[in-house]
């Protein structure tokens, strides 16, 4: 088994892969409402209703659909952000009032503020270093901001290729976050600070498909000193 670092992981078909969240819409059958469990609009609107703003960060978005629909219903005080690595938005995204848009790598990007709902929509599953990236992202929620993100624990190893999947839950549970197994789905209300005692390795782009059934990329760590 060869790693690669982020620099090569971008550069991979598996990374570029168009099957995932590229076309998911906010409703319906292939949705947001549907893969998170809740709709985003319901999470925002009581914000609206109460501060007159909201905000929704939407990272991995894809073409920016949910986004795009999101912003179709015109409500006052919403804005609204997604970032995605390839940058193949829908036109009708672009076009988007109060959508930004923006093409960058999780690892770079740093939005210099912070939103009411944070989603990543099977996106973690083509990132390399999963946990530094959640480390970072989960700082950037308003203080009773929500986030959610689907993360296959199974695809975050130690360099001997165990899984990590016990000292993760752990320390997702120390960090105050929920994981719903069934849905694979993290979930949190407020920033948290998520202290890793790994250090990040390099990414397998060739570990097969995921529970997903798409291929996906595992993430590799080596534990740091106590």
């Amino acid at each position: 088994m060869r790693l690669i670092d982020d620099t090569e992981l971008h550069r991979s078909s598996v990374v570029a892969n168009n099957a995932m969240n590229r076309e998911r819409g906010l409703d319906g059958v292939n949705s947001y409402a549907r893969d998170l469990g809740f709709h985003p609009l319901d999470r925002l609107r009581p914000r609206l209703a109460e501060h007159g703003t909201a905000s929704w960060l939407d990272l991995c978005c894809g073409q920016g659909r949910a986004l795009a629909q999101a912003a179709a219903q015109q409500l006052d005080g919403l804005t609204l952000t997604g970032v995605d690595l390839a940058g193949h938005f829908d036109p009708a995204a672009t076009a988007a009032p109060d959508l930004t848009l923006v093409t960058a790598s999780l690892g770079e990007w740093q939005p210099g503020r912070t939103f009411d709902l944070i989603t990543c929509v099977h996106g973690l599953h083509y990132v390399g270093d999963k946990l530094g990236t959640l480390a970072r992202v989960l700082t950037w929620l308003a203080p009773d901001g929500f986030f959610a993100a689907h993360l296959d624990l199974g695809s975050i190893r130690l360099l001997d290729g165990t899984p990590a999947v016990q000292p993760l839950r752990r320390l997702l549970r120390t960090a105050g976050l929920a994981y719903d197994g069934r849905r694979r789905l993290l979930t949190c209300t407020g920033p948290r600070e998520l202290v890793l005692p790994f250090a990040y390795a390099g990414a397998d782009d060739q570990a097969g498909p995921n529970y997903t059934g798409q291929p996906a990329v595992d993430s590799y760590y080596r534990p740091l000193p106590v």
